[in-house]
């Protein structure tokens, strides 16, 4: 793989996306004294993103407080602002609104200690031309801005519709594409049904939300497998760890995690493998990341990526008492009937075909990264020029072990860098914060040419 513009120091770095990830790479090429720093958003804050700009107090983190530090130097740093601000402590489950507040605290006072070497700029990108010597990012407001290298902290993208949703041309109303976009608060009734596609976390946010509106009415979750999140357990539970990474792949892979569940719990046997998960990743051949898409992610997916406690106990409590449904099966038709949604659908392991009618359709399928599915003008416009391209499993941005992106013609440039979720298919494990606040710490270290600085992740 050749290397195109592969830049001396750089000066100026443009970040487009200023949610967590492009929030803390800023904050980490200014700790790392490297080069000046415009940090890009086009949404209505900073150092927030999507996540953490939940208006739902009930919304909480999906990780203990004790591993949600934004510093991979500083472990304790998001504890002690959690203590000072009485908010909780190491084993709390903080909410994502009191995360947002931490973020945006650390982005400012960044700023303030180091002053005019960050410019905040808001803005949607349009378009980034590419040259030898840097990138020229052009605005929807028709401004441009030069830099000597760009970073695409674009956090996740908007859902696909799922199969039967996108052509059923549904009144306005009846179908919300993106919860988080198109918002799902419109007046509903206690009689009315909600019926919500998917059944991970995105799910359990909208579920969240919808209670804390008030609906009384019924919630019915649908996905192929059926399959919801489970729950941290407690905190005194007994930890394990592995010597070394497992060289095993596929079926060896689930017979080792199930032997080790057997010797230490569940629980511990997924959290042992997470020193390890993203090397495992990088090393299988792309045959076998894609049986583990096909034939493990699903279940990977609900142990891995777990609730806290007390959420798990308020959906447990709603399922027990009727008001919301997990159903298993593979939806075929959706149509409006007399101002419903009818969806027919078939049961997994059934051949009949049933029929689901409800008042609204939530699409909670999750966040993708499909470049050649995007309407992001951005990316489109770089997918056009033959500067980005899609990984092999279309999540996102094709790049390298060191975050730089592969053109085309499989070129890596190290002017022009991707971070965060839409790296997955490079990274597998990069959308939780242990995970990107590594990431970014190794991609500053590259660009302020921080060698003496110990502890590179990538």
């Amino acid at each position: 793989m050749n290397d195109i513009g592969a830049p001396p120091r750089i000066g100026h770095v443009a970040i487009i996306g200023a949610g967590f990830s492009g929030a803390l790479q800023a904050i980490n090429l200014l700790r790392h004294d490297g080069p000046r720093v415009t940090l890009i958003e086009r949404r209505g804050s900073f150092a927030r993103g999507i996540a953490y700009s939940t208006p739902n107090a009930a919304h909480l983190l999906n990780v203990r407080a004790a591993n949600m530090s934004a510093l991979p130097d500083d472990p304790d740093h998001f504890v002690r602002w959690l203590a000072a601000t009485g908010k909780g402590k190491a084993q709390s489950f903080a909410s994502r609104q009191d995360y947002g507040r931490y973020l945006s605290e650390l982005l400012r006072e960044t700023i303030a200690s180091t002053p005019d070497r960050l410019m905040l700029m808001r803005g949607s990108a349009a378009e980034l031309k590419l040259c030898a010597d840097g990138v020229t990012i052009g605005f929807g407001s028709g401004g441009r801005l030069a830099a000597d290298a760009a970073v695409l902290a674009l956090g996740n993208l908007p859902p696909h519709d799922p199969f039967g949703l996108a052509d059923a041309g549904l009144p306005a109303g009846l179908y919300s594409a993106d919860p988080w976009a198109d918002g799902f608060d419109q007046p509903l009734d206690d009689d009315d049904t909600v019926l919500i596609i998917g059944t991970g976390l995105t799910m359990v946010d909208v579920v969240l939300s919808l209670e804390a509106q008030g609906f009384g009415g019924k919630i019915i979750a649908i996905s192929r497998r059926g399959l919801a999140p489970r729950a941290h357990g407690d905190a005194s539970m007994a930890r394990s760890s592995l010597s070394e990474k497992p060289a095993m792949y596929g079926s060896a892979l689930v017979h080792f995690v199930r032997e080790r569940t057997r010797q230490v719990g569940w629980r511990a046997a997924i959290d042992e493998l997470r020193p390890y998960t993203q090397a495992m990743w990088l090393s299988a051949p792309q045959a076998e990341q894609g049986r583990f898409l096909r034939h493990i992610r699903a279940w990977w997916d609900v142990h891995r990526h777990r609730l806290s406690p007390e959420v798990a106990a308020r959906i447990d409590a709603l399922r027990a008492n009727g008001r919301l449904r997990v159903v298993a099966g593979k939806i075929c038709e959706a149509r409006a009937v007399e101002g419903d949604v009818a969806i027919r659908y078939r049961p997994r392991h059934g051949d009949r075909i049933e029929v689901i009618t409800a008042r609204r359709v939530i699409n909670c399928t999750g966040p993708q990264g499909d470049l050649l599915r995007t309407r992001e003008p951005l990316l489109q416009g770089l997918m056009a020029a033959g500067h980005i391209r899609p990984d092999p499993h279309r999540f996102g941005i094709d790049v390298t072990a060191q975050a730089e992106t592969i053109d085309v013609d499989g070129h890596r440039n190290a002017r022009l860098l991707a971070l965060g979720p839409m790296t997955r298919g490079t990274f597998w494990e990069i959308v939780a914060v242990p995970d990107i606040r590594t990431q970014t710490w190794s991609v500053a270290r590259r660009l302020s040419h921080a060698h003496w600085v110990q502890g590179e992740g990538l």
